[in-house]
């Protein structure tokens, strides 16, 4: 993942921001967890994309940060006068296998499929999902605890390779 930019606190106060803004209608409301099903669509789809060293996905997710820190610090600027660019600790989830590859791209393809089918509240949802995946996969921590995936992606295509040639399994 080549061209990484670091987050600073103001992207993610601005990450912040939007996980609030996403979750305040689940805890206003009867916290049903269908609430919360398009913002985990979209942020599961950004964890995926956040394992893609490369291509469009791994482009998309390197240029969250930006984003981000433009943002917060917009936003922090303006409310308190204070700056908060420093920045933090980042993080990069590697290993990513050509079988893992293809596990992504299906779930970067049912996202869309998800985003289209979806109303305007469920739309924001998802793109907030994309966002805030996007960005609190820069660093450290949220790198650190899915350190796993690359490893169940490419678990899952190779199951799923293994299952197509028939290596034993029908």
């Amino acid at each position: 993942m080549t061209g990484t930019t670091t987050l600073t606190v103001s992207g993610l106060l601005a990450a912040v921001l939007v996980l609030i803004a996403n979750l305040r209608p689940w805890w206003k409301g009867n916290r049903e967890m269908k609430l919360l099903v398009p913002f985990g669509r979209g942020f599961g789809a950004a964890a995926c994309a956040a394992a893609c060293p490369g291509g469009i996905l791994g482009w998309t997710h390197t240029h969250a940060a930006p984003v981000a820190n433009r943002a917060g610090a917009r936003a922090s600027d303006a409310a308190t006068g204070t700056s908060s660019a420093s920045g933090l600790t980042t993080g990069q989830l590697v290993g990513l296998g050509a079988t893992g590859a293809g596990v992504v791209i299906v779930v970067a393809f049912l996202t869309v499929v998800a985003y289209k089918e979806a109303g305007t509240k469920d739309r924001r949802r998802i793109i907030g999902g994309v966002f805030v995946g996007s960005v609190l996969t820069l660093t450290a921590g949220v790198t650190g605890a899915l350190f796993w995936l690359p490893s169940a992606l490419n678990g899952i295509g190779d199951a799923v390779v293994a299952a197509v040639q028939s290596s034993g399994l029908l």
